[in-house]
């Protein structure tokens, strides 16, 4: 007799539903999320704690064994060409539809509960004191170890990109430096499976606490914003997305499929970091090489966020429309132009979506205040826009591979028996 035994997918998607349930049951109850918080932390304490070592092992090896810097030059521009080209697409679709369905037309802001967002502002204060020149000289770690500390991905992704350029050109004597980081990215991966079996628990509690602190009902005055982001991050996966995809030969639906575990994740936790190495290991099955994959996605996470993008063009236009306030096209594409520059500046900030939101706000005119409220939902609306992160980021590893001429073949085949 065949035992019976759950996948993981099916256990997350337990945990998820268990965690609502909970949360529900417990709602305002601060007792029940002092004891399921720490469960929650424990599970992303045990990812935060293997995603530099991946990262870094990953690349270096990745590097290495391209190991001409001609081409480790092309295979940035294009990555980054890609990003771009997607970020202004995801912002355009989020203005249209903000433009569409008017979420924020005919609220009564003294029936809304306004949240502190001083936090938010003090870090935009910060920020905007940086010049382009500043951001650009921060990705060059004077301490590496202290980046990898810090957990600074773009810091990290640089160091280790200029030590796997240096132990491929030392040819022979870089071998046992390679075979080392080899070891170590195995070792990581192994790891990351182990730690993966904790993933349901880690699931529950977080998302219990999140119900459970802010509720549904936070969402009812806010509905109508919550329906448009969520709607829009739909149709921005399936159709633009679905596009893109079908350009390279893949069904979207298939990638969905194969990644089904980790989106579960994502959404749960609102993070992509606890993704990451399962993403690597996947788009790998899929056919994209492993130096593409261990450049593109650590890179896309910082610069590739097609879910918080398409959310800040929807939230800006949401707060213009709550204050009657009529943005004109040229406004909109103002607008468009700024959260472009302005998301990829403050990669890695933490908050980064307000923070950029706050930043943009100033050039078009909108008032700060507008940000306070909205800050309640945040948190549910950050849970989709993860998975958005997610799923661009996944294709956009194999859409470089396509563009590099290196996309396997055999993809379909191999994403039919990772699932």
């Amino acid at each position: 007799m065949k035992k019976f035994k759950l996948s993981l997918a099916s256990q997350i998607l337990i945990g998820l539903i268990l965690g609502i349930i909970v949360g529900g049951i417990f709602y305002g109850s601060e007792t029940a999320q002092s004891v399921l918080q720490p469960f929650g932390d424990l599970f992303l304490r045990l990812i935060k704690l293997i995603v530099v070592p991946i990262v870094l092992s990953s690349i270096i090896v990745a590097i290495a064994g391209v190991g001409d810097i001609k081409a480790v030059g092309k295979l940035g521009i294009k990555s980054l060409s890609y990003f771009i080209g997607m970020t202004l697409v995801a912002i355009a679709v989020g203005l249209i539809s903000a433009n569409l369905f008017h979420p924020g037309t005919g609220l009564n802001m003294d029936e809304l509960e306004q949240s502190d967002i001083s936090s938010y502002v003090n870090t935009t204060e910060e920020q905007e004191g940086k010049s382009i020149a500043d951001t650009l000289l921060h990705i060059v770690p004077t301490n590496p170890f202290q980046s990898m500390v810090e957990g600074d991905m773009l810091a990290i992704i640089f160091f280790a990109v200029v030590f796997g350029l240096g132990v491929a050109a030392i040819g022979d004597r870089g071998k046992p430096v390679l075979r080392f980081f080899e070891g170590m990215a195995h070792a990581m991966f192994y790891v990351t499976n182990l730690f993966m079996k904790y993933a349901p628990v880690g699931v529950f509690a977080l998302i219990g606490v999140t119900i459970s602190k802010y509720g549904f009902e936070s969402l009812i005055p806010l509905g109508k914003l919550a329906i448009t982001v969520y709607g829009t991050m739909i149709f921005f996966v399936i159709v633009i997305l679905g596009i893109v995809a079908k350009i390279i030969g893949f069904n979207i639906f298939k990638l969905l499929n194969l990644i089904k575990e980790e989106l579960l994740l994502a959404f749960s936790t609102s993070s992509s970091e606890t993704v990451l190495p399962r993403i690597m290991e996947k788009m790998e099955k899929a056919g994209s090489p492993k130096h593409i994959v261990s450049f593109v996605i650590p890179t896309g996470y910082s610069f590739n966020l097609d879910g918080s993008v398409l959310y800040q063009a929807i939230a800006a236009l949401f707060v213009a429309q709550m204050y009657g306030i009529d943005l004109s096209i040229w406004q909109q594409i103002t607008l468009m132009l700024v959260l472009m520059v302005t998301s990829k500046g403050m990669a890695g900030v933490p908050g980064v979506s307000f923070v950029v939101l706050l930043a943009t706000f100033s050039t078009v005119g909108l008032p700060a205040a507008g940000l306070a409220f909205i800050a309640g939902i945040d948190r549910i609306l950050d849970m989709g826009r993860t998975v958005v992160n997610v799923v661009g980021n996944s294709l956009a590893a194999l859409v470089v591979a396509k563009w590099e001429g290196q996309l396997n073949p055999l993809a379909e085949e191999s994403m039919h028996e990772a699932s």
